[in-house]
């Protein structure tokens, strides 16, 4: 059962007078943009009754609409359900990607539960006779599913059906890295929402451990070369694995502590920008679930640790790409504030009328799991599906009559003015970083 836990150069002739002031910009470059993503920020959340009603046009249809929308919606899952069977599998892998996308934007979980022996056995058919992309595509349709019937029994027999199954293709070294890829995000989420004992959860632990534990060198303080699609392969199974981590009991995660925590670290040197980041955020998840444990906790090997993360909390290597360069720093100074002490950032998430804060490495990687899988349709389940509102503690869903939707909403034009207004602070607060003769002067 899931549970929520915790610029230019100076002129020549100035260039002797200048020059203290031109080392003292370079010095407190980084403060100078931390200082203005902050107040580019704080102009944002100054209107948050307006931030949280961008996410309301999808709810101002009335009752009427909605109903019918659904019908509709379920007809076509109907007939996308009768195609699984067919002798076409490029007509059964269209189907199941339409599956997927009608899964992960709205909820349906009677309309499922009347047919979910029907969906498992294709699924099971998918996943045994299918090849690369349809394997893919059915171990996605798989995590959905689990998502939406969620952990009671008939969700837990489904996922216990077909799991030997997402093993079989994940431990299997000639299937596609696509199709192993889906099969360990899926076994993550399953086990995650319908484990039905502690054997179930250690069982899907020890196996997508063994998938990622290859990535890590042996007597070695580095990351053996694999290809890319084998980075994407580790890069998911560490993922579900820290999921997964996020419910295993107390008395599992000194062990698992005392195996990964040393060899995590190797990962941090991986070719792979995501396995880094990964790797990152899941050491800081295990001193997190560490400190848990025992609140003085000390990490034998932390000066090696933390160089590690300070030199990627600043790589400015040109042969990375910008994004990924900037997607790396932010994650790594982070971690590195995290594993030194400090308190985990938290990031806020509005969705309609109600606002979710993410404030451990916990809650990230699951809002991140479920994220992942979901896409566009996050904001959809976080409102209407008693599985994710359980997990992060948002209550009952929340029941809205027309009037109070239609009180909640704001004019285009209102928007717009909102809009022009964020710009133009956003636009302000990066002038003063970027023109350096002003803080020269």
């Amino acid at each position: 059962m899931p549970r929520a836990r915790k610029g230019s150069a100076p002129r020549k002739g100035g260039q002797r007078r200048r020059r203290g002031a031109w080392n003292s910009i370079q010095a407190d470059s980084g403060s100078s943009e931390d200082e203005a993503a902050s107040e580019a920020r704080s102009t944002t959340s100054d209107c948050p009754s307006l931030l949280s009603t961008v996410a309301e046009d999808s709810l101002g249809a009335d009752a009427v609409d909605e109903q019918s929308q659904q019908e509709d919606l379920e007809e076509k899952v109907k007939e996308y359900v009768d195609c699984l069977t067919d002798k076409s599998a490029k007509t059964r892998q269209g189907a199941l990607e339409s599956l997927r996308l009608a899964l992960a934007s709205r909820l349906l979980p009677d309309f499922l539960l009347e047919r979910r022996l029907t969906l498992a056995d294709a699924l099971e058919k998918c996943l045994k006779k299918g090849k690369g992309e349809e394997q893919a595509l059915a171990a996605a349709v798989l995590g959905l599913l689990c998502v939406q019937l969620g952990p009671g029994p008939k969700g837990q027999e489904l996922f216990q059906s077909l799991q030997p199954l997402l093993v079989s293709v994940l431990s299997d070294s000639t299937a596609s890295p696509a199709a192993r890829l889906h099969c360990a995000s899926a076994l993550g989420l399953g086990c995650y929402v319908s484990a039905a004992d502690v054997q179930d959860l250690v069982s899907c632990l020890t196996c997508l451990e063994g998938v990622f534990s290859r990535s890590c060198g042996v007597g070695s303080s580095t990351a053996p070369v694999a290809s890319a699609s084998l980075h994407s392969l580790f890069c998911a199974a560490l993922q579900a694995w820290a999921l997964l981590l996020t419910i295993c009991p107390s008395t599992h995660i000194g062990h698992i502590l005392d195996r990964q925590l040393p060899r995590l670290p190797q990962l941090l040197s991986s070719e792979s920008v995501n396995l880094r980041i990964a790797a990152g955020e899941t050491v800081a998840l295990l001193f997190e679930l560490a400190r848990d444990l025992e609140e003085d906790f000390i990490y034998e090997d932390m000066d090696a640790l933390r160089s590690a993360l300070r030199t990627l909390a600043t790589d400015s290597s040109k042969y990375r790409a910008k994004a990924d360069r900037r997607r790396q720093r932010s994650t790594f100074r982070a971690v590195l504030h995290f594993v030194e002490g400090g308190e985990c950032e938290e990031e806020t998430v509005r969705f309609g009328l109600e606002v979710l804060y993410v404030d451990s490495w916990a809650r990230r990687r699951i809002y991140a799991a479920f994220k992942d899988v979901l896409g566009s349709g996050m904001h959809h389940h976080l409102q209407n599906n008693e599985l994710l509102r359980d997990i992060f503690g948002l209550g009952p869903v929340l029941v809205l009559d027309a009037t109070a939707l239609k009180a909640c909403k704001i004019s285009r034009f209102e928007k717009h003015m909102y809009n022009a207004a964020a710009f133009k602070a956003r636009t302000k607060a990066r002038s003063r970083v970027r023109d350096k003769r002003a803080d020269i002067l």
